[in-house]
């Protein structure tokens, strides 16, 4: 017996990807395999937790079974992670599994299952772990009345972003506004080959970049201790992406080495709250 069916795959972030450049950075996207579909999100470069924040749709997928067994043990979907490289194909980082959440025709779309949470699930590449996908994904039975029976998808738009879907509202998470400061400082431990540093910070998606030390051997310090910069932030702090740290060495001609990086993998301890409860704005110092 055939069921047509529209999946839909909240594709809002991952966390902690593998390093697939010279640059201890990625250029990633994800590829979201479904029976005989599949779909891309959009490339976001230079980073190891890429908010997507993108809702992507598959139409008219038809399966064949028992109504209850689709329910009970939908199809599974494959969710694949890659580099963009500027020349040549994409690298692959890492691959995931997951199944969506169903929701028959004659079923209302209403908690506790629906609209279905953001869940983690474990990126491996090979045997090895490679970080994490915050997504969740419903699969919507299209009834006799067609796909205008199917639930409303709720915003928000972005007119910035042309075609592309953001994750609906009351599945994506609630964000709050933090500034981000970072007082830089490098000791001399293991840095006897650097010449030109420079620490570069970055927290989903957002960033900012050090002073450049012309001469690190002189004079180790930076002009400017203090930067920032304000990112968007889930308020439920197990959502938090990693605050990622790089220091390069800066070379002739734009280029540049890295040196080391280190992920903040909580931003707990950091986070400081006004006591005025109505404040809009949150800190984070570290």
């Amino acid at each position: 017996e055939k069921q047509v069916f529209q999946l839909r795959a909240h594709m809002y972030q991952a966390r902690s990807l593998f390093a697939a450049d010279s640059s201890g950075l990625s250029d990633p996207f994800a590829r979201v395999f479904f029976i005989s579909q599949s779909q891309c999100t959009e490339v976001l470069n230079e980073t190891l937790c890429p908010t997507w924040d993108q809702l992507l749709v598959f139409d008219n997928v038809e399966l064949y079974g028992e109504a209850s067994e689709m329910r009970d043990d939908p199809p599974i979907i494959v969710i694949e992670i890659y580099d963009q490289d500027t020349v040549g194909k994409a690298d692959f980082m890492g691959r995931t599994f997951a199944k969506p959440v169903v929701k028959m025709s004659d079923e209302h779309y209403c908690p506790p299952r629906f609209p279905p949470p953001l869940e983690y699930y474990q990126i491996y590449r090979g045997n090895s772990t490679a970080g994490d996908l915050l997504a969740a994904f419903e699969l919507l039975q299209i009834g006799p009345g067609g796909k205008s029976d199917l639930p409303p998808i709720d915003g928000p738009t972005d007119m910035d972003r042309g075609p592309i879907l953001p994750v609906p509202l009351g599945i994506r998470p609630v964000l709050s506004k933090y500034r981000v400061e970072v007082i830089a400082d490098l000791k001399r431990v293991n840095l006897a080959q650097v010449d030109r540093p420079r620490v570069d910070i970055e927290c989903a998606g957002k960033g900012v970049q050090s002073s450049l030390i012309q001469n690190y051997k002189k004079n180790p310090n930076f002009s400017t201790l203090v930067k920032w910069f304000e990112v968007d932030l889930p308020e439920n702090e197990l959502l938090h992406p990693p605050l990622n740290i790089r220091v390069v060495d800066c070379r002739a001609f734009g280029r540049y080495t890295l040196v080391g990086s280190h992920a903040v993998s909580s931003l707990r301890k950091f986070i400081y709250r006004p006591p005025d409860k109505k404040a809009q704005h949150w800190n984070m110092t570290g």
